[in-house]
């Protein structure tokens, strides 16, 4: 695995210019979902975001362990962390009445998730330093999200003179109403489109390089079968390629169908994905060690959400469980 660091500073780069003013808030979750939460809020920081977000107290403290200045958000739950929050300079999401002393805190207004969330705003006391909310369907129902745009607008309309914050990286690119002084942007950073489109349609470049190789190469006679099942019997002599990833490395086994580049091109996987391997069907034999792309040149995490039925904010968290990455690039 890769990760593209100068890809990620551009696509930052590119948030910052669709944000038109509104400061650009890196959420670097579920370990960067996936991809290196440190390396990529740092580099998200270089390229023009004010501050990192984490789910948990655990993750913003092992940030705050390696980037000692930035402003870090905590976005989920965790009032009864307060100690250690104020002790590592981090700030809280309040979801609900209770509000400790002495950190910066983020009322969060529910407007339509329909999750975490106050239903109304009392009067901020000293520590709160925003109000925000959270989009539940601005990749698929845009009348719902006016809707919800407009319920912040008027609920926080009291509140200007503290940062106010909604929109997430589909708000962002599609909704300009929902960016306010601040915006929570986590997929598109890393070069996958909200939309589960092609990401270049937003101008953005995909972070993420997924490689291997053929272990082996054999010919199937008419008949014989590949994988747990059965369910890929040749109906001619076939050659396939075994490629040594499965779904314990996060190539799941619901992406049987998708395809992959042996060699520069695109080739289908065919049979049950194992844990520790997989195979695809080839044209001609071909020597072990011909390289594979599972993510990359042009074959996007997007195709094989499709495939999966899925999000790419899935299939992104889960990969990795055991390759390990390769060196960060840091293209200009």
């Amino acid at each position: 695995m890769t990760v593209d660091l100068g890809a990620l500073r551009r696509n930052a780069a590119r948030l910052v210019d669709v944000l038109d003013g509104a400061a650009l808030w890196a959420v670097v979750k579920a370990d960067g979902y996936g991809h290196g939460a440190v390396e990529c809020g740092r580099a998200a920081l270089e390229a023009g975001a004010t501050a990192l977000c984490a789910a948990t107290v655990a993750e913003a403290l092992e940030l705050r362990s390696a980037l000692p200045e930035p402003r870090i958000i905590v976005l989920g739950p965790a009032v009864g962390e307060a100690a250690a929050a104020r002790e590592a300079r981090l700030e809280l999401t309040v979801p609900d009445g209770r509000l400790p002393e002495g950190v910066p805190l983020h009322l969060k207004l529910d407007t339509g998730m329909g999750r975490w969330g106050l239903s109304e705003l009392d009067t901020p006391g000293r520590d709160v330093v925003g109000v925000m909310s959270h989009l539940a369907s601005a990749d698929c129902d845009a009348d719902f999200t006016e809707r919800q745009i407009e319920r912040f607008r008027a609920r926080t309309a009291p509140y200007t003179h503290l940062t106010r914050h909604l929109a997430n990286s589909a708000g962002a690119l599609r909704f300009p109403g929902a960016r306010f002084d601040a915006a929570r942007c986590g997929i598109a950073l890393y070069g996958l489109s909200p939309f589960g489109e092609d990401p270049a349609r937003d101008g953005l470049e995909p972070v993420l390089r997924w490689e291997s190789e053929l272990a082996q190469v054999k010919r199937l006679r008419r008949g014989d079968s590949t994988g747990y099942g059965r369910r890929f019997v040749a109906q001619r002599d076939t050659w396939i390629g075994i490629v040594p990833v499965g779904y314990a490395d996060g190539f799941r086994r619901d992406l049987t169908g998708t395809q992959v580049r042996v060699a520069g091109e695109r080739r289908p996987v065919v049979g049950t994905i194992s844990m520790d391997g997989l195979a695809v069907e080839l044209d001609h034999e071909l020597p072990a060690g011909t390289p594979v792309t599972l993510v990359g040149d042009g074959l996007l995490l997007e195709e094989h959400a499709r495939v999966a039925d899925t999000i790419t904010y899935e299939l992104a968290c889960g990969i990795g469980g055991r390759p390990a990455r390769g060196q960060r690039l840091t293209r200009a």
